[in-house]
């Protein structure tokens, strides 16, 4: 059974960055699955699978490349919802210069995509932006202290922008993973004690799943969300409860 009309993004269109792994790509399948046309733009596009069928187009990308980023949206007329879903962690954060990447990542990209990308998304009848937080930006990390301050300033960067583009009805709005079954989790689940003190804590006593992510990505972008804006949305199955 479909949660959502098949057809519901007919001849809409959506850019979705990190589109090539992970979260990224299911919210571009789960696009494409419900009738938009889809630019997945990200890292190492080549090695992207999608099923078959469906209206998806890579484009090979480092969303911190500005020249490059200005040259896409040029070419852009139009778009309905942006996700910016591009993102990075690193086991080497408490240095400055990984520090300054992830930021760069995580959040100026989206402050800068969301600013080239606004023009076009203001000629949608419902366009809307989506940003990922994380549980990291209430919670901070010993171990990933950029990574927590580049999602705590996605939470204030979506707040500001569901106010400053809110004249234009482009709708701002942010979702906040829990624990994800993703390739960047792999790490823990190789470490029992770890991996085990999650599950623990999780209510749900699973993972999410990346597609789990996109059916909310989905909603939030849908007429049915026609009234949200400014919200972070925690899908973590009340793993932030505790």
């Amino acid at each position: 059974m479909e949660t959502f009309n098949t057809k519901m993004f007919t001849n809409k269109v959506a850019i979705v960055t990190g589109g090539t792994s992970g979260i990224g790509q299911a919210v571009a399948i789960a696009f494409a699955q419900h009738g938009a046309k889809v630019w997945a733009l990200g890292l190492q596009a080549a090695k992207a699978v999608y099923p078959v069928g469906l209206d998806i187009e890579t484009v090979e990308i480092d969303v911190t490349d500005n020249i490059a980023i200005d040259a896409f949206f040029a070419k852009v007329d139009r778009i309905d919802t942006l996700f910016n879903g591009a993102g990075m962690g690193s086991i080497t954060e408490h240095e400055l210069d990984t520090y300054k990447k992830v930021l760069e990542v995580n959040l100026t990209s989206v402050f800068y995509i969301s600013e080239v990308a606004a023009k076009a998304l203001a000629k949608s009848d419902n366009p809307s932006i989506i940003n990922v937080s994380s549980l990291y930006a209430q919670f901070g990390s010993a171990i990933a202290p950029a990574y927590s301050c580049s999602k705590g300033a996605i939470d204030q960067l979506t707040f500001s922008h569901a106010l400053s583009f809110a004249q234009a009805n482009i709708r701002v709005n942010a979702v906040a993973p829990g624990w994800i079954d993703t390739p960047l989790i792999q790490p823990l689940k190789d470490i029992p004690e770890v991996f085990n003190s999650i599950m623990q804590r999780s209510p749900m006593q699973r993972l999410g799943k990346p597609e789990e992510i996109a059916k909310v990505v989905v909603f939030l972008a849908s007429d049915a969300a026609s009234f949200v804006n400014g919200a972070i949305v925690k899908v973590d199955g009340a793993y932030s409860i505790f």
